[in-house]
């Protein structure tokens, strides 16, 4: 009972303890000790498991215990480390003290000062996907056909290309706000709007654009895009509000040319590439709907009726041209005589009564 015996194998490490002090490191073996008042305690640990992880760990490291058979790594406040185990990414370390085993796996460290927070790394996708790395990394995506717009506490850093971007928490807030740079259409619609000679209409318009300065549409206003649905709902209104509906109704073309230089200007101030803005529906109400109907129904009539009457106008003076023709010239009468009774004859049998002396003559000359 006065003696421990401690077995501790080939790829084990025991920790001894006297009276509740680190004492040293026992090697693989079998160790006795002297202990009558058991104030000997031995903590076995596999260092195949390259975490040491101990209450003592800070004594252990000050003994200099741990040198030659541990990796030790103290980071500072300001201080990051990236832990390779074998080759293969392990996790991030924060301030603090680590110990990791160094006999059985290969141990690697990289150590970053934080207080340069943009983190660049060869292997970034490896690391943003394990789940430990993003207690110490704000990891972020920019899509495909997109742009980033970085600022670090509150403040405007750059603009950044698709890809994946990482920041160290903690010395400073990193934010990115994400725009898409693809055409965007937005919808003005069910607008209600009277023109000058009083008759409301409902109008639905249509704009579409790009982002041309990413920093700029999330800088100048909230929301660009809405933003820059109010300034076409506005320069609608005015454009709209300032023509009577006829003028309105037979040169839309040019309402919407004017509606988008109205537009332009804002739009650039926004960030913006405005490459369209046009009216895609109006909607009268419906008695002015019947009117118009009705409008249209008599000039269709008025003009169908002046088509009659130029054909008829046309017809008549073809007539009296033969005639003036056939007055001026006996042989072309004779022939024009001669192809009437050519039809009649052709039609059928021809009878002949003749009731005036000399009138069988003139029609057998005739014939």
């Amino acid at each position: 009972m006065l003696f421990k015996k401690f077995k501790i194998r080939n790829y084990e490490i025991g920790l001894l303890f006297r009276d509740g002090n680190f004492a040293g490191l026992l090697q693989p073996g079998t160790h006795r000790m002297f202990d009558p008042w058991g104030k000997v305690r031995v903590t076995v640990t596999s260092q195949r498991d390259p975490w040491l992880e101990h209450e003592q760990l800070d004594v252990m490291v000050k003994s200099g215990a741990l040198k030659d058979r541990a990796v030790v790594v103290d980071l500072k406040q300001h201080q990051r480390a990236m832990v390779w185990i074998d080759g293969r990414f392990n996790r991030v370390l924060g301030p603090g003290l680590y110990a990791l085993w160094a006999s059985f796996r290969d141990v690697q460290i990289e150590t970053y000062d934080a207080r340069e927070v943009r983190f660049t790394h060869k292997d970034l996708k490896a690391i943003s996907r394990e789940p430990t790395a993003r207690l110490q990394l704000d990891i972020c995506d920019v899509d495909r056909e997109c742009a980033g717009v970085l600022y670090l506490d509150g403040r405007y850093v750059e603009t950044l290309a698709p890809g994946t971007y990482a920041f160290w928490r903690g010395p400073a807030d990193a934010r990115i706000v994400q725009v898409d740079l693809r055409e965007t259409m937005i919808d003005i619609s069910g607008q209600d709007i009277m023109t000058s000679d009083k008759v409301t209409l409902r109008m639905n318009a249509v704009a579409t654009y790009k982002i041309a300065d990413a920093k700029q549409a999330v800088t100048v206003a909230g929301d660009a895009q809405q933003a820059l649905y109010r300034e076409v709902q506005f320069a609608l209104r005015s454009v709209v509000g300032a023509r009577e509906l006829d003028d309105f109704l037979t040169d839309k073309d040019s309402v919407a040319e004017e509606l988008e230089k109205a537009v332009r200007p804002r739009a650039s101030e926004l960030g913006l590439n405005l490459i369209r803005v046009g009216i895609r529906d109006v909607i009268l109400p419906g008695e002015m709907k019947d009117l118009m109907n009705k409008v249209t129904e008599a000039k269709k009539a008025a003009e169908a009726n002046l088509i009659s009457r130029r054909e008829e106008t046309a017809a008549m003076r073809s007539q009296a041209n033969t005639a003036k023709m056939l007055a001026d010239s006996p042989t072309l009468m004779r022939l024009r005589e001669l192809e009437v009774l050519e039809k009649i004859a052709a039609s059928g049998k021809l009878n002949i009564v003749l009731g005036e002396k000399g009138l069988a003559d003139r029609v057998v000359n005739l014939l």
